[in-house]
């Protein structure tokens, strides 16, 4: 019988090296199109509007615009809103009719 083992010491001592998974552009931020927006293992978070889904599961945007994301059927979902779209609906919010909320300044020192 052998007095010792036969093999090396050293069982532990290897890693891997870190591979930088993660949403990497958030809600809200403005993209341009090619811009990784989150890189991750299986669809965790599927491609939504304008976002396409590379081979590794990797989102990126297809268009430039805002990042939005959303639940639809119970899946969580990343979209792309574009530039054209965005403008549009902040024009349509601007042209709201501004209400006065009391008298005015003015008319309260005259009182």
């Amino acid at each position: 019988m052998a007095r010792k083992r036969g093999g090396s010491g050293a069982k532990n001592g290897r890693d891997s090296n870190p591979k930088y998974l993660g949403i990497k552009a958030s809600g809200g931020t403005f993209v341009k199109a090619g811009t990784i927006i989150a890189r991750q293992r299986g669809t965790k978070i599927h491609p939504g509007t304008n976002v396409g889904c590379g081979r590794d599961y990797t989102l990126f945007a297809k268009a430039t615009g805002t990042v939005m994301f959303h639940n639809r059927r119970g899946r969580k979902l990343a979209s792309v809103v574009p530039v054209e779209q965005a403008a549009a609906t902040a024009s349509s919010v601007v042209s709201a009719p501004v209400v006065e909320a009391g008298p005015s300044v003015e008319a309260a020192a005259a009182v």
